[in-house]
């Protein structure tokens, strides 16, 4: 897995990040974020730290992804593109001292970028110049490298090719395969439930429908982090409220304060945290 020293100061040279198992990823990405916090942005060193990152972290964005695999909408691949600017933005914005899990701390806004995917790709619409262009510059660029390599060529060598952050070619990507619509009465690919061959089922009857109680675990997945984020008083008066179930007045009484007073606290903690679950 790890072998001679890299360039990254004392980041161990990994050739194939992609294969690195969970449980190993899990303690390198800890090396990995505290090396990201002091390298200089721009640099090889940081470029490294980063695309590995990305790489080891792919399991993350697999199994997210997994979650809206019936959704009805964009293959497994796309999803998983999508996730994966999910990911990157969790790598760019994560601070070690939030004493958290890096795979907790991730997995929300792998889901959020997947669920902004489905929200705004729902219906055909019209894609902007800028990502028409792209789509077209990215389609080039992949029959060029295809030849050369004889595979498709990866989000990384893309972007490099084109000069590009990976987050612009996912983005390339996605626009050129997700801005279309069709009927959902038109029969699916998979084998009808009906008497025989000429009963296929329609996309309106084998579409996976969302589980709440799924919503509910990706809720508290998002707000986890936020809550460390209140002082202990904060954090306090949401437990006794929504874990004990008090009333205002019984916490008022908890904490010295009047029910009026309560009700101020609360409603502002609350309002920071919706801020939170929808930034």
């Amino acid at each position: 897995m790890a072998g001679a020293p890299a360039t990254a100061g004392e980041l161990p040279w990994i050739k194939d990040a992609a294969k690195v198992a969970p449980k190993d990823a899990r303690a390198l990405s800890k090396l990995f974020l505290d090396q990201l916090q002091v390298l200089e942005e721009g640099t090889h060193a940081y470029q490294y730290a980063r695309n590995t990152l990305i790489e080891m972290n792919l399991s993350l964005v697999q199994f997210a992804a997994r979650r809206f695999r019936n959704r009805g909408s964009g293959d497994m691949e796309e999803i998983i593109q999508v996730g994966t600017i999910g990911l990157i933005k969790a790598i760019d914005r994560f601070d070690l001292s939030r004493e958290v899990e890096f795979a907790s701390f991730a997995v929300p806004y792998i889901v959020g970028e997947i669920k902004l995917f489905f929200r705004d790709t729902t219906w055909a619409v019209h894609v902007p110049r800028r990502l028409q262009e792209l789509r077209l510059g990215i389609a080039q660029a992949q029959e060029q490298l295809a030849t050369g390599l004889e595979r498709e060529p990866t989000v990384k060598e893309l972007a490099e090719h084109l000069g590009l952050s990976q987050e612009e070619v996912i983005e390339g990507v996605v626009a050129s395969n997700g801005y279309t619509a069709g009927s959902l009465d038109l029969p699916s690919d998979g084998d009808g439930d009906g008497d025989g061959p000429s009963s296929p089922n329609s996309y309106a009857d084998v579409i996976g429908e969302a589980d709440p109680a799924m919503e509910t675990v990706e809720d508290l997945h998002t707000l986890a982090p936020l809550l460390q984020h209140l002082d202990d008083r904060q954090r306090r008066i949401i437990e006794m409220r929504f874990g004990q179930e008090m009333t205002q007045s019984q916490i008022g009484v908890e904490l010295g304060v009047s029910q009026m007073h309560v009700s101020r606290l609360l409603t502002r903690t609350l309002a920071q945290l919706r801020t939170g679950m929808f930034a």
